[in-house]
């Protein structure tokens, strides 16, 4: 079989799963996730869990109407928000989204807020990562 005929059947082939690759680079760097981590820690985890990971019933009401925390490491719905409406949240607290999580914009400054959300992001997989980057997670 000719060489370049084969290669004229594969390009097609090639050039569609190029396409379909995804947008993985992140828009944060390992320093910020080190800072986010420590951050974490000492102020999200005892409601989120240490790896983001706590909660898995997020979606059920607890006795008094209000959201338990939901998990942010790209299980439950953080990855449908964008960074602006995360760094809202953290700011202002989960009240408006029926939940208990108290606002820290007294006690994180904005690039502290940056390395938390770079923290529980850094847990998300490629995957969960693109969609949310494409859907404009970066852009509003």
């Amino acid at each position: 079989m000719n060489k370049q005929f084969i290669f004229l059947i594969f390009l097609p082939i090639f050039i569609l799963a190029a396409s379909k690759t995804s947008d993985t680079s992140r828009w944060y760097s390992q320093k910020q996730v080190q800072t986010g981590q420590t951050l974490f820690l000492n102020n999200c985890a005892v409601c989120h869990g240490n790896k983001a990971e706590k909660t898995l019933n997020w979606k059920k009401t607890l006795k008094d109407g209000s959201y338990p925390p939901p998990p942010l490491n790209g299980s439950a719905h953080a990855w449908h928000h964008p960074k602006s409406q995360l760094k809202r949240i953290i700011s202002n607290g989960g009240k408006s989204y029926d939940g208990k999580m108290p606002g820290f914009k007294s006690k994180l400054t904005s690039s502290d807020m940056d390395a938390v959300i770079s923290y529980f992001q850094s847990f998300w997989d490629d995957e969960k990562y693109s969609l949310w980057k494409k859907n404009g997670g970066l852009s509003r």
